[in-house]
């Protein structure tokens, strides 16, 4: 490993997020921010995302003064208001039941803070999800079987949720999963950090 390359800190303790950045094959360090995730008054979903993402990276920069910190954030997007993660099985199923044959936006918000120069990138990541006409009995089916309690818009794209879906559209499939890589590969080529150097 080039002794100039800094470390990288990933701001979450998101196992998805963990996993994606893994597939980068650079050493990594996790630690989770402690910030206050409330929307602002009148705050779109687009800049809460950028706006938290950023937030997460700031929060440790006084702990990694030489490193470049990942921070993230994304919400799911129906009509216009923000769907949470649905935390038990009734709220899958609402928000599965009103997905049904429409889409939703998923929108991640990913920065990047180089401590060693104070150079922050920001960006978000937009990804659509056409769903299937859902019945009752398929919606319930899948989430007995794959219990998506903690995943923005109840299911799991990496696993059996991709059988919901009609289509997807987006240039960055892991932007779904909640860390955009090829984006986040850009923004660390103008750190110096590449994962093929």
């Amino acid at each position: 490993m080039p002794s100039n390359r800094p470390p990288l800190v990933l701001a979450s303790s998101s196992s998805y997020r963990r996993e994606l950045l893994a597939r980068l094959q650079l050493p990594f360090t996790c630690h989770s921010p402690e910030i206050d995730e409330t929307p602002q008054a009148g705050e779109s979903p687009h800049a809460l995302v950028q706006r938290l993402a950023l937030s997460k990276a700031r929060e440790l920069a006084v702990h990694y003064p030489a490193h470049v910190i990942i921070g993230s954030d994304q919400v799911a997007v129906l009509d216009g208001h923000i769907i949470g993660k649905p935390l038990h099985a009734e709220g899958a199923a609402r928000q599965l039941s009103a997905a049904s044959g429409r889409s939703v936006v998923f929108l991640t918000g990913i920065a990047v803070l180089d401590t060693r120069t104070g150079i922050e990138q920001v960006d978000v990541v937009p990804f659509s999800v056409h769903f299937r006409n859902l019945s009752a009995a398929h919606i319930q089916r899948y989430i007995d079987l794959e219990q998506p309690f903690d995943c923005a818009g109840s299911f799991k794209s990496e696993g059996l949720g991709v059988s919901l879906f009609q289509a997807t559209e987006g240039s960055d499939a892991t932007s779904l999963v909640g860390l955009p890589l090829i984006r986040l590969c850009d923004m660390l080529n103008t750190c110096g950090v590449s994962p093929l150097d």
